[in-house]
């Protein structure tokens, strides 16, 4: 068996995927978020429709992160998290997240972001207050952990864009779903 290369760290992985132009990629996200405003009309559908899309995306993602930081099978949920933190953020978005708030069983934690480059630009109007700006990140980090097997549930709990001084995802681990390879009889 060949030894296992180690993982590239965050600002290697960064630098090794292809992006497009920062502010075009946050105006456009703008865009669809004002685009589902106008068509859906009630926020908390919105909210819904943009966890859905990250979900889509992170079941998506998820296979382009394991293939190009060589991350080893991760031992738990809590390393896991910090490789989702250190590495993952780092790779797609270019910051990384801290991990803070463990409850006492190790299977829910926040993920903390002082920077999040989704909402340059954003203000929110009154008639948004509700809106979850960037639910796509929730649902993004909830579709990539059900592809490693792991059921989560995953809440926004500050958000800057309401006045609060971070952003911060509560991440809780419902369940480990072993994984099943068929079985297959040779005679």
């Amino acid at each position: 068996m060949p030894p296992l290369t180690p993982p590239k760290s965050g600002d290697a992985l960064f630098a090794s995927v292809d992006r497009v132009n920062a502010e075009l990629f946050t105006l456009t996200y703008g865009a669809m978020v004002r685009q589902l405003l106008t068509d859906l009309e009630e926020v908390e559908e919105v909210n819904k429709q943009l966890d859905q899309m990250g979900y889509n995306i992170g079941t998506r993602l998820v296979d382009e992160f394991l293939a190009k930081s060589n991350v080893s099978r991760c031992v738990d949920f809590k390393e896991t998290a910090d490789v989702i933190a250190k590495l993952g953020f780092k790779m797609f978005l270019g910051v990384t997240a801290n991990v803070t708030n463990w409850d006492a069983e190790g299977t829910s934690c926040s993920f903390v972001l002082e920077d999040n480059p989704l909402v340059d630009f954003v203000e929110l109007p009154d008639t948004c207050q509700g809106l979850q700006y960037c639910n796509v990140l929730s649902g993004v980090i909830r579709g990539a952990l059900e592809m490693v097997s792991m059921k989560t549930e995953v809440t926004w709990v500050r958000d800057m864009l309401r006045g609060d001084d971070a952003y911060e995802m509560r991440v809780k681990l419902i369940k480990q779903v072993p994984e099943e390879y068929p079985y297959k009889d040779d005679d």
